[in-house]
């Protein structure tokens, strides 16, 4: 009777530390995934204004309180179009927290920081170069041309637009462009309503918001509506004439897919007049979308074990079968969640968890989120005894002997004195 209780008691007992260690890491994982930039295009951890060996204060970036965001529907990275109209509330969108101006220099290296992205890179540090050159005809009095730098980003979803847009937004602001250099990013949703005379109303609060800053449009081509009760065509209007009205202090970048970005460019003679900058955005090579992979493990405090960068790499070819679908970092990052929740599944079955465990990725959690459950539990039996079995990379040593190498310079000494033997009798 009392080893029975004991039994319970021992199991009670462990029940209680798995429990324990389940929160342990749900928690850890909810962190981690919080602390973790939605921007994944390889942006340095530390910003110029934080010093080397001092932690960096993102993490504490989404308990900032923000301006309510319209309910806008967002694609959530599935290539989705935002095409609601029923939408009649006209609140603003949320905006970002104006910041100081920031040295042209940082800015630049940050932009360099950005994994892929070439052309980007070239057409971003052109416009610097000429917006700067105008500040300085401007400054010496020297007669200068009307600046447009309203512009057009297509590409598929997940190759950067947003990041980019962000940043173009601090770049104006540290050239002297724009007075406070916000982003204030809507779709359709966000513009457009559903009676007569609101949606020019609800554009121009988005607007009035935007001022001093860049307003982004992301898929932008859904403004332009084919029915006749559509409003898409009075938030153009509206943005059109904002354009105009506010050219010293407006920025207004429009993002979508490259067929569609055309043809709404090309439906309307103000908007083909306003938008002269095309930038678009390739796919990522699977090598980058790697890179973006290891970045994020970097920035969550994770390692990933070496036979594991190839099956992850394997992962993302097999996955990236079409870049709308897919998503491009916006797949990455789906992978990456989904190797998190494997790993969380594997460490819960543990009897205890060290630091360790809780930041190495290996091939049983690759292999576990891509459903390959066979090969991960032979896999898992690998590294389990590899790690509890010590003798076992000494097995191949007690084979040596066993080799017949040793064996043929015996046997002619041995059968010598056999055949003399006869010749001494």
């Amino acid at each position: 009777m009392i080893e029975v209780l004991t039994m319970k008691s021992d199991r009670s007992k462990k029940d209680d530390i798995i429990l324990q260690q389940l929160e342990v890491i749900r928690t850890m994982s909810e962190n981690n995934l919080k602390r973790m930039n939605s921007d994944f295009w390889g942006s340095p951890l530390l910003t110029p204004e934080t010093p080397a060996g001092k932690a960096p204060e993102t993490p504490k970036a989404p308990d900032a309180p923000r301006a309510p965001k319209a309910p806008a529907a967002r694609d959530g990275g599935n290539g989705g179009t935002a095409a609601s109209t029923g939408n009649d509330e006209t609140n603003a969108p949320a905006v970002e927290e104006v910041k100081p101006k920031e040295k042209i220099e940082d800015l630049q290296a940050e932009l360099d920081g950005y994994i892929g992205l070439a052309a980007i890179k070239r057409e971003v540090k052109n416009l610097i170069n000429m917006v700067t050159v105008y500040q300085l005809r401007k400054d010496n009095g020297l007669p200068t041309t009307d600046l447009s730098l309203h512009m057009v980003f297509s590409g598929n979803p997940g190759t950067g637009k947003t990041t980019v847009a962000r940043l173009m937004a601090r770049i104006y602001h540290s050239l002297g462009i724009l007075s406070q250099g916000q982003l204030v990013e809507v779709d359709r949703s966000g513009l457009v309503a559903g009676y007569v005379g609101q949606t020019a109303i609800k554009t121009r609060k988005v607007i009035e918001s935007a001022l001093g800053g860049v307003l982004f449009i992301d898929e932008a081509y859904a403004l332009n509506g084919n029915s006749e009760n559509d409003f898409g065509q009075e938030a153009i209007d509206t943005i059109l004439k904002a354009m105009e009205d506010h050219r010293d202090d407006l920025v207004v970048i429009v993002a979508g897919y490259d067929g569609l970005m055309d043809d709404f460019i090309h439906s309307n003679p103000g908007l083909e007049s306003r938008f002269n900058r095309f930038l678009h955005f390739d796919d990522y090579s699977t090598d980058e979308m790697l890179a973006i992979f290891e970045s994020q493990c970097k920035k969550g405090c994770y390692t990933l074990d070496e036979d594991a960068k190839a099956l992850v790499r394997e992962y993302i070819e097999r996955e990236n079968c079409d870049g709308i679908t897919f998503g491009n970092a916006r797949g990455v990052r789906n992978i990456f969640e989904h190797i998190l929740v494997a790993q969380a599944n594997r460490l819960a079955a543990q009897e205890s968890v060290t630091k360790e465990d809780l930041m190495r990725l290996t091939t049983v959690d690759v292999l576990m989120a891509q459903g390959r459950e066979i090969e991960a539990a032979g896999e898992e039996a690998r590294l389990r005894d590899r790690a509890g079995n010590p003798e076992a990379p000494e097995a191949p040593e007690e084979k040596a002997p066993e080799t017949p190498e040793n064996d043929p310079p015996e046997t002619p000494e041995t059968s010598k004195p056999d055949t003399d033997k006869p010749e001494e009798t």
